[in-house]
């Protein structure tokens, strides 16, 4: 292996990943902030006047758009909230600044102080939620698991009792088929997925894009129920320091750094720190194991930007050290598990990453582009389960190469390029050894047509060369059509694949005194995924009220089943063998109620089955449902803000639990329950302070541990969890900032 991973980093220095984008005119959208600093407006609509030519700023403010015609010079930039500015571009090319000014009080306008936290273009042909750190700031947002206490779409639990990994849901799935990407580079995958939900810190990051359904083919072939992009702050755009201190009721501690120097107008640098510490046994049900594990994590990231002209290049590595402890509360990790009567779990893992983007635009040709991304990911993970020894390690590099340009006019635009991905897994379970490497090539085609009006199809097909599965090709469908000026219907289909790894992505389950029983070689994971979106907004008493009601479907062609219905003392894991699906419908609002207090209210329904021993019933420990009420509150002039999210959760099935001693049976569904979350922030100049509550009610699932009192007999197991598990946490912070 110590070959193969000189040769990709020598590879990775000499083509220095790399990003593009096409641009005709480009430029940046500010704001003035409270202090008079310019602050990038993400999301802004900017456009040819009288066209539905146009674009959207990205996450830094940034926006790139073809000139439309000879004699159409008028471009607008537009945004809720604030004062379209309208501007004479009287050439073909260059680079521009706007500045919006928030709304009047006049009828034609909505008031409004700041920006949506949440928002959804108008213009991709792909239903893509972006949300801000402004919504980010609503929670305690500790890292990438707990971002999404106030969105209705994703979900986020516990995956078993004992080693804190939490798991997310998108269209009522497991989130190992959603594709986690951060700077649209794939990440978190493979023996990463487990715990990679906390390996971002929540302060490091600048944005987050949660698409639905099949995403585009430039990305990969993975995504099967949707696609979740992280943006980290960038060097050139962040504030100089941020620092963040946070604790809590229960003796979590962390605290986070960035700190970022702009050496020159082209170079510019920025280092991420995340240190916590979580040392506190705690056992609140007196079950005799801890309710939340103990838990250290070092986290060290550096990245550079370098733009100049038509070229820009960024490079960056990230470092993470973690170790964690649970188990019965007296169990010393110090001692040998052989060497004690106690049950207990220790995980340690190292993490390195190393990646980079690079993008050349043609000056003779603005609207054509080309970029190409690398990243290599090394992971290493040392463990035991009670008596069960686990021991992964993983190798993964992944390079894009993509070309952007348009054929004819700016009605007919394509991306097109090459991927490559490579990935070498070594793991060992107890006395069994098991090992893989994936060398998969791939080329794809995206083509995306406008009448500039209202309507909008992107097309895209890929094919990859798989060297387990062979040459299998992913099909993929956008449409966008604006059916009237304040209402989009977005609908689209396609294709993903995936390959399971059959112990990482359970080794949750390793936390029980099941044995796992593999029938056959698993297959290549195959679905469809179908989706249709409407979205209307209008005013409502004077200000913006949306509503967006939405389906998905996705259907499998095989699926890799962990059935934990047959028996009790056994995982089988085979092939799918009859039906699989998930129906989930969706329906949101949105309103400012009052000046500055806005609202959101959502239900979503899950209907996930899926054949288990020959048998169709409901996939275990999903929500039937899920209720979401959100109020954000923020005072003029903007020195207090107040947060509330209550979420309802519906039954879940709970696997059979009938050959179980009596006093081990748990009921065949879970209850339903309420989680009611606040926070209050209070802001100064360059520093602002936060307290909030955490699962209000103090709702915590009983007995989550299955025969706790005799963990190495047959009948343990930690992994029946449907609802949380520690109960009211108090928590308190503090910001800093330099701009």
């Amino acid at each position: 292996m110590k070959n193969k991973i000189n040769s990709i980093c020598v590879a990775l220095l000499f083509m220095m990943p790399f990003f593009g984008s096409s641009q005709g005119i480009t430029g940046i959208v500010y704001e003035y902030g409270q202090h008079g600093e310019k602050t990038p407006l993400p999301g802004v609509n900017v456009y040819w006047s009288g066209t539905t030519s146009g674009t959207a700023t990205g996450s830094d403010g940034k926006f790139a758009i073809d000139p439309y015609s000879e004699e159409n010079h008028f471009l607008v930039a537009s945004f809720i909230g604030y004062l379209n500015d309208t501007i004479h571009v009287h050439e073909r090319e260059g680079f521009m600044e706007i500045v919006l000014t928030p709304g009047l009080s006049l009828d034609e306008v909505v008031v409004s102080e700041r920006q949506k936290s949440t928002y959804i273009s108008q213009i991709d042909p792909v239903y893509v939620q972006n949300i801000s750190n402004h919504e980010l700031f609503r929670a305690a947002c500790c890292n990438l698991s707990e971002s999404f206490e106030t969105n209705a779409s994703v979900d986020v639990s516990y995956s078993d009792a004992v080693t804190g990994a939490k798991r997310i849901d998108l269209l009522g799935l497991h989130g190992k088929y959603t594709q986690m990407m951060t700077e649209n580079i794939q990440n978190l995958r493979g023996l990463s997925s487990t715990f990679g939900l906390g390996y971002i810190p929540g302060s490091w990051m600048e944005s987050i894009q949660i698409s639905k359904g099949t995403s585009s083919v430039v990305n990969g072939y993975e995504s099967v129920t949707g696609q979740i992009n992280v943006e980290y702050k960038k060097p050139d755009k962040s504030e100089r320091l941020y620092l963040n201190m946070y604790g809590n009721s229960i003796g979590k501690l962390e605290g986070n750094a960035n700190a970022s120097v702009r050496l020159n107008d082209k170079l510019s640098t920025m280092v991420f720190l995340h240190a916590e510490d979580f040392a506190n046994k705690i056992d609140h049900n007196h079950d005799g194991f801890l309710d939340h594990p103990l838990m250290w994590q070092y986290n060290f990231s550096n990245r550079w930007k370098y733009e100049s002209g038509y070229h820009s290049a960024q490079l960056g590595f990230n470092v993470i050290d973690e170790r964690r402890n649970g188990g019965q509360t007296e169990f010393n990790s110090a001692e040998s598990p052989l060497n004690q009567p106690y049950y207990g779990i220790e995980i340690n893992t190292r993490r390195y990453e190393i990646w980079g983007k690079t993008g050349y635009i043609f000056p003779e040709s603005p609207h054509s582009s080309i970029g190409f991304v690398n990243s290599l990911t090394l992971f290493d993970q040392d463990s035991y389960y009670g008596l069960n020894n686990y021991t992964g390690d993983e190798l993964t590099y992944y390079g894009n190469l993509i070309f952007q340009s348009e054929m004819g006019s700016e009605r007919h635009k394509y991306s097109a390029g090459a991927g490559f991905m490579y990935d070498e897994t070594d793991e060992v379970l107890a006395d069994s050894a098991f090992s893989r490497i994936e060398k998969v090539p791939g080329l794809f085609f995206q083509y995306t047509y406008s009448n500039e009006k209202n309507l909008t199809l992107l097309l895209g097909m890929r094919a990859d060369f798989h060297n387990f599965y062979g040459t299998f090709y992913t099909p993929r469908l956008h449409l966008k059509y604006n059916a009237a000026a304040s209402t989009v219907i977005r609908a689209s289909a396609g294709k993903g694949y995936r390959t399971a790894n059959v112990i990482a992505e359970n080794n949750y389950l390793l936390a029980s005194s099941r044995q796992l029983s593999v029938l056959e070689s698993p297959r290549q994971e195959e679905a469809w995924n179908y989706g249709l979106n409407v979205l209307r907004h209008f005013d409502l008493l004077g200000r913006e009220f949306n509503i967006s009601l939405e389906f998905y479907r996705t259907d499998f062609v095989n699926q890799l089943v962990v059935d934990r219905d047959r028996s009790f003392d056994r995982l089988y894991v085979y092939n799918l063998n009859g039906r699989s699906f998930s129906n989930s419908y969706q329906a949101e609002l949105s309103w400012e109620v009052i000046p500055r207090l806005d609202a959101t209210l959502a239900f979503r329904v899950n209907d996930v089955r899926m054949t288990t021993n020959s048998e169709l019933q409901r996939e275990p420990l999903v929500n039937k449902y899920k209720g979401l009420v959100s109020l954000s509150y923020k005072t003029a002039p903007p020195r207090w803000q107040f947060d509330l999210t209550g979420q309802i959760n519906g039954s879940a099935r709970i696997p059979s639990t009938e050959e179980l001693p009596e006093k081990y049976r748990r009921d065949e569904n879970s209850p339903e329950y309420v989680i009611i979350n606040v926070q209050v922030n209070r802001f100064f100049k360059n520093w602002s302070v936060y307290t909030g509550v955490e699962n209000l009610t103090g709702f915590v699932q009983d007995d989550p541990v299955i025969a706790s009192d005799d963990p190495f007999g047959p009948y343990f197991d930690s992994s029946m969890i449907w609802g949380p598990l520690t109960g009211r946490k108090i928590y308190a912070g503090l910001r800093y900032t330099i701009e």
